[in-house]
């Protein structure tokens, strides 16, 4: 019997809101989370916004001292996961341990932890720097702490694929429950690399957006005057399981996982495929795999990170696979209020997918103002749209050429 895998869980830390409802909520009223930095001076740099969540507190779900041995990412992580957990009504001494996993996606890992002690070192030197300085680093503590704090025993470990890493994430943990390799998977990501050192990176190679004055417009995927994304943190979690799992303990389910896509443009460090090849074969692939007709899909969630190449060569991906249908699909980028999430932008808008089909809203493209005849599909602008939505498709496009694609349809018997 094939193996089917729903969604029974979400949990959410994003710039627009923490847990579920506040997120959806915001995304529904078109609410930007972008803002001047706050947690380093900007002086002298040419990007100075960004999608911060602000006054984070993350002891409402885990302890002090505990909190205080993670770095944010791996906070933002934790805390999703026990959201995702209690929204799921799992009870974990019920379950198989060994039979559930946690797949995450990390882009970068502990940057803060690693600035902040690179800055002990060079001022106090050696001997004190922090012994909690590599846990705290290390991308892959984020699913190991979630493992330990489960204590999971099924399988662990963290993707790692730039702006793609929680899609694939999403789309390893649903192969491995669809492979009888366990039956319940914590998946999603985190990211939390709003530092001066990545700032400043990103800034020098031309990807962020220097719309200062007007931070709350800079967000603003396949609008003509875009000039970059605006870096953001946050994360989100997933709770995947099997189907007759879920049922058995009679779970709410938000969708059924039902395809992924996973292909490399093979092309170039940061520019996407002038003819968008690997992101149209990402999106087929998952069409394939899922076995149904372009035709099903109502909703994309774009990748849409408000860049010149990246909305108009998606723009052209979409137009590939879908040909004349491309023009019947709405189409958003939640970017355009939280900003972009980098490695846990994916987990995030899974999460946004999940609410959709759960209440038949589609989040607007917000600050699409001024349209680019590049961009000349149904982004849903500006405003929120309420259609019933029976399939969506999630696309995460990062650096190196690595794309990902995940399809979530409702679930019917």
């Amino acid at each position: 019997m094939e193996r089917r895998v729903v969604v029974t869980g979400v949990g959410a830390v994003t710039p627009i809101g923490i847990g579920k409802e506040e997120f959806f909520k915001a995304l529904k009223m078109g609410k930007s989370g972008i803002a001047p930095i706050e947690s380093f001076n900007t002086e002298g740099f040419s990007s100075k916004i960004a999608g911060e969540v602000k006054n984070w507190d993350p002891t409402p779900w885990i302890e002090p001292r505990e909190a205080k041995k993670m770095d944010r990412y791996c906070q933002f992580a934790v805390a999703s996961s026990n959201m995702a957990l209690e929204d799921s009504g799992l009870n974990l001494e019920e379950i198989d341990r060994n039979r559930a996993g946690v797949i995450l996606g990390v882009g970068m890992g502990g940057l803060t932890t690693y600035e902040e002690q690179f800055k002990v070192y060079n001022e106090k030197g050696a001997r004190r720097v922090s012994p909690f300085l590599v846990p705290m680093m290390i991308s892959n503590l984020a699913a190991g702490t979630v493992g330990i704090n489960f204590k999971l025993g099924g399988p662990n470990y963290v993707v790692t694929a730039a702006c793609a890493s929680s899609t694939h994430a999403i789309g390893e943990a649903f192969l491995k429950i669809k492979n009888n390799l366990c039956d319940i998977c914590f998946t999603g990501g985190s990211e939390s690399t709003i530092t001066p050192t990545t700032v400043a990176g990103f800034a020098s190679m031309k990807a962020l957006s220097t719309r200062n004055e007007e931070y709350n417009i800079a967000s603003s995927p396949f609008d003509k005057k875009r000039d970059g994304f605006v870096i953001a943190e946050g994360g989100a979690i997933i709770v995947l399981e099997e189907l007759e799992h879920a049922l058995k303990r009679g779970a709410k389910i938000y969708g059924e996982v039902i395809g992924y896509g996973a292909t490399d443009d093979a092309y170039h460090m940061t520019q996407p495929h002038p003819d968008a090849d690997g992101a149209s074969r990402s999106m087929q692939i998952a069409l394939d795999m899922a076995g149904i007709e372009k035709e099903k899909i109502d909703y994309i969630n774009a990748h849409g990170t408000s860049t010149p190449f990246n909305d108009r060569l998606e723009t052209k991906a979409i137009k590939n696979v879908f040909g004349e249908h491309a023009k019947n699909i709405n189409i958003s980028s939640t970017k355009s209020m939280t900003g972009h999430l980098l490695g846990g932008a994916g987990a995030v808008e899974a999460v946004a997918c999940a609410m959709v089909l759960t209440e038949n809203v589609i989040p607007p493209t917000i600050n699409y103002q001024d349209p680019d005849p590049d961009c000349d599909l149904n982004y849903t602008p500006n405003t929120a749209v309420e259609k019933k939505v029976n399939c969506t498709l999630s696309n995460s496009f990062g650096f190196g050429g690595q794309n990902s694609t995940i399809i979530i349809a409702r679930y019917g018997k």
